[in-house]
């Protein structure tokens, strides 16, 4: 694999529901190699699970990766199902997420290296906040946290 170094992307993503299922919503922040972010979304979904949402996270962040032209992308996730089910460390058990999985690593084909992180949501808080904010505007509510 060639070496990326310090060519490397972060993507922070996350996804959530309010329910599970419930209605649910991505976030995602993409910063390029020296730090500046070059992306932030957050989109609604709809009625999903929290796993479901995640992934769609995963898949909209790399998407935009790609689009910016990103060789090498560090994923930075709350999520250690997502993490461990993309390493290979967990098999994707759950039918649902069969298919959000298999695009997941599709997209992850495309770059010349992926790696990928779990960490505390409090160490992924701009995703998180977008996701929150997200769900905020359209549910007319207030985040519960």
């Amino acid at each position: 694999m060639p070496e990326t170094g310090s060519q490397v992307w972060t993507l922070r993503c996350d996804g959530g529901s309010r329910g599970n299922p419930g209605p649910g919503a991505i976030g995602y922040v993409l910063s390029d190699p020296l730090g500046a972010e070059r992306e932030a979304r957050g989109e609604y979904l709809g009625p999903v699970t929290n796993n479901v949402a995640e992934y769609q996270a995963l898949n909209a962040g790399l998407e935009a990766a790609a689009r910016h032209g990103a060789r090498a992308v560090r994923v930075v996730m709350d999520s250690e199902l997502v993490v461990r089910q993309m390493t290979g460390e967990y098999r994707v058990k759950n039918e649902g997420l069969k298919p959000l999985h298999a695009e997941a690593r599709r997209r992850a084909a495309g770059f010349a290296e992926v790696t990928y992180q779990s960490v505390l949501r409090d160490e992924n808080a701009a995703a998180d906040r977008l996701v929150n904010e997200t769900l905020d505007k359209v549910l007319g509510t207030e985040s519960p946290r």
